[in-house]
């Protein structure tokens, strides 16, 4: 009886830690320390794709990104090339706060992003208007950034409206060497 009272309570908390979902905070201490001033700073290039919530991928597309700080305050100029031709392209004014927290705007960006970097990690929340076959729709990114090295980010996106996810983004992201 001991050991199906045992083997229940195991089920039972791996089915727990299955359903929790991870915070900042468990990386905190990582390393490296992702600074955003330091890393979105120059030149970098980036190779993405949206999957929709089946895993099937619809769009990949390439981004040329230069990044410049003065302070705590920097700009991060995005140009998109798609696929299929289309272009884009996001200018994100972002900020520093002194408790480590970031926030950023954009055009596109419904209200202010807001970002909390621990360890090798940024968790990043915004909510961006899309524009999709004429229409333009208020979709919901909550991105989570993972700096692999001093020169790659890996960053995964999770798309959602009224709660429903929609589908993701996944984006390599590599800083261009300097002069």
């Amino acid at each position: 009886m001991w050991q199906i009272g045992r083997t229940a309570l195991v089920l039972m908390l791996c089915l727990l830690a299955g359903c929790s979902t991870a915070g900042i905070e468990d990386y905190r201490g990582t390393r490296p320390n992702f600074d955003l001033r330091q890393f979105f700073a120059g030149p970098l290039t980036a190779h993405g794709m949206f999957q929709d919530r089946s895993g099937k991928v619809l769009r990949r597309f390439t981004v040329a990104m230069q990044g410049r700080w003065q302070g705590d305050t920097g700009v991060l100029d995005e140009q998109f090339r798609y696929d299929d031709g289309e272009t884009q392209r996001r200018v994100w004014t972002l900020k520093k706060l002194p408790d480590g927290r970031y926030l950023g705007t954009a055009a596109d960006v419904v209200g202010e992003a807001s970002g909390r970097a621990e360890g090798f990690a940024l968790f990043w929340d915004y909510t961006l208007r899309l524009p999709v076959d004429g229409k333009e729709y208020e979709v919901r990114f909550a991105d989570w950034m993972y700096q692999l090295d001093e020169r790659s980010v890996l960053n995964r996106s999770v798309m959602s409206k009224f709660g429903v996810r929609l589908g993701e983004v996944t984006l390599y992201i590599r800083k261009e060497d300097t002069p």
